[in-house]
């Protein structure tokens, strides 16, 4: 709602041009606000592209993460955009005569605004820059921006406000002179600021993007363009390399850090990094896609729920899913580290509802039969199938990759065992009656198995449910299982499939209702317990974590998703796909050995 402080500006810019005769109306003030849309756009195209390519790139800077801390920390860059609106708004209203009348483009006008920033704005950046690290200031205002020592292009923009207005009049230099001297130009004016934010952003990059033939080709440019690895070094040293985007005031004042030249080649000749666990998710709904981390950073940050404002916007994931699906397979989306261990995330670019379509069922199982191969190229040592990517009626449980391909070295894990090992510690202790709903599915039938063999009876609304899961359990196990049609039951598994509204109504006051599937049922009932989907809260160790896994909370994953972790970490030399399943107790224990931890810590389990 903070956009909503620039609603008057444009009602007033907008009523002004179209009331006014055609010479006296403001084109620049009505130019204002497609300006700020244009910035926020270019900002969201760095966001992206600086995370997806952070997720595989081999050229990072700082081989560090970054964590929610951060993102918390920089979820505000957008209220300078907001900021420099107002002022502009401002200053054009009281240089109405000059400022309106600018026309699209002057020559003289781009000449002045060159000098102007190589000379005044450049000079005295470098000097406030310094006096921004003397204590006094540093501790009172620049320290906010220095706490990103991992730096993304967001963090060039996260300023307290008065270093912003500091920021503001330096930079308006060149356009107010311009103005002053009616030399002005909407183009120069667009595209000076346009340069300031690609400059800033691409600066603030974690990841070497200069290629070298730049400065071999023109040498002088490395007094006059600084690169990434340049600006890190201002965030790891503190001390060195002030300058704003012309590396020259470093060398004439002495304070350019001398690692410079080597941190920019070693940045770019990369190191080689392969992952050692692959996790292959696909987005849910068209909303969820801004839930990736490449995406919407504060919302990536936060469990994914669904938001009325964005579905505006959704011819947007349409067509990144058709230009990714034209020009790639699958894309990455994060990038974790625990201890040694090397973790990616990689996306199919489809939703849940493509998966219902037997129309598309080759099609996705083409692309993640394509992922395994190219994980297995690279020499992933365990790929683990997350949400619809692992369905039994769609490719059995993954087992349709092996049969294809037999001599795999790489493990699929679909996750199983420890999924239902987390259910079957979540069943509040006591509990001698349960309710199953939903579709009958592999991790269904273990938990099902499981619960008769401790002497819980299990209830079962439909019949075809019932037959099938006899089907799986041992005949002198069967007088646990039962076809219920009371309700009474106050702990319902729900399983595949949605559980509606109505069946959730008979339920009794305080039922527990736990998910057994990827999908966790809508939240209907205020007098019930509704628990998340299969998953483990992660530990420490486990680094680099900036985003929320679908609904589920913050560094909590799901139960497949660290499967493939811990089948990693403890060197498993199977496949868990198809029918087959691991010892439980065997799965549950290694998680815990490893600090992974159930979310819900003040239950007390069987």
């Amino acid at each position: 709602m903070k956009y909503v402080v620039l609603g008057p500006w444009v009602v007033r810019s907008v009523y002004s041009f179209v009331t006014k005769e055609e010479k006296e109306r403001d084109i620049t003030n009505l130019l204002v606000f497609p300006f700020l849309l244009w910035r926020l756009l270019h900002s969201q195209l760095w966001i992206s592209l600086a995370r997806y390519h952070s997720a595989k790139t081999k050229h990072r800077i700082v081989d560090k993460g970054i964590e929610f801390e951060q993102v918390d920390r920089e979820r505000n860059w957008d209220d300078q955009i907001i900021l420099n609106g107002l002022l502009y708004y401002i200053g054009f209203m009281c240089l109405p005569r000059i400022s309106s009348r600018m026309p699209l483009w002057r020559w003289n006008g781009l000449v002045l605004t060159i000098l102007l920033h190589m000379g005044p704005v450049e000079f005295l950046y470098y000097w406030f820059h310094r006096a921004l690290h003397h204590h006094f200031l540093y501790s009172r205002y620049h320290s906010h921006h220095h706490s990103s020592i991992v730096t993304e292009p967001i963090s060039a923009v996260v300023h307290p406000f008065a270093e912003h207005l500091g920021y503001f009049l330096l930079f308006s230099i060149p356009p107010v002179t311009t103005i002053l001297t009616k030399t002005s130009s909407v183009g120069v004016f667009v595209g000076y600021t346009t340069y300031m934010d690609f400059m800033n952003y691409m600066g603030h990059c974690n990841f070497e993007l200069v290629p070298n033939w730049v400065f071999n080709h023109f040498p002088f440019l490395k007094y006059l363009m600084y690169t990434p690895s340049f600006h890190s070094l201002h965030h790891t040293q503190f001390r060195t390399n002030y300058s704003l985007f012309m590396p020259i005031y470093d060398y004439i004042y002495g304070t350019m850090d001398k690692s410079s030249d080597k941190l920019y080649e070693d940045s770019l000749k990369g190191r080689k990094e392969t992952p050692d666990v692959v996790h292959l998710i696909h987005p849910i709904t068209l909303q969820s896609f801004y839930h990736l981390p490449p995406a919407i950073a504060s919302l990536a940050s936060e469990p994914y729920s669904s938001k009325w404002y964005l579905s505006m916007f959704w011819p947007i994931p349409y067509e990144f899913m058709l230009f990714t699906w034209k020009f790639g397979s699958t894309f990455a989306v994060e990038r974790n580290v625990f201890d040694k261990l090397k973790m990616q995330t990689w996306a199919i670019p489809r939703f849940s509802f493509h998966y219902s379509k037997s129309s598309q069922k080759d099609a996705i199982n083409s692309v993640i039969e394509r992922a395994i191969l190219e994980a297995e190229n690279e020499g992933v040592k365990v790929l683990s199938l997350g949400l619809l990517n692992q369905g039994e009626q769609f490719n059995g449980n993954g087992e349709l990759y092996l049969q294809k391909h037999p001599n795999l070295k790489i493990r699929i894990v679909d996750g199983s065992s420890l999924a239902v090992a987390v259910v079957l510690h979540s069943i509040p202790k006591g509990t001698k009656q349960v309710l199953l709903s939903g579709n009958i599915s592999k991790v269904v039938c273990a938990i099902a198995k499981n619960l008769c063999q401790r002497g819980i009876q299990v209830g079962v609304v439909c019949k075809d449910n019932f037959d099938k899961l006899k089907l799986g359990i041992p005949t002198e196990l069967w007088i646990n299982l039962l076809i219920s049609t009371s309700y009474t039951q106050k702990v319902w598994l729900v399983g595949d499939g949605e559980l509606s509204e109505k069946e959730q109504r008979k339920a009794p006051e305080g039922t527990h209702f736990i998910p057994c599937s990827q999908f966790p049922p809508k939240k209907v009932r205020k007098d019930c317990i509704y628990y998340n989907t299969p998953a483990m809260v992660i530990p420490k160790a486990l680094q680099n974590v900036y985003s929320c896994e679908n609904w589920l909370p913050r560094r909590v994953m799901s139960a497949w998703r660290v499967a493939g972790i811990v089948h990693a970490l403890e060197g498993w030399d199977v496949h868990e796909c198809g029918d087959t399943m691991l010892d439980i107790e065997k799965v549950w224990l290694a998680s815990l050995s490893h600090g992974f931890r159930l979310p819900m810590l003040d239950h007390t389990f069987i």
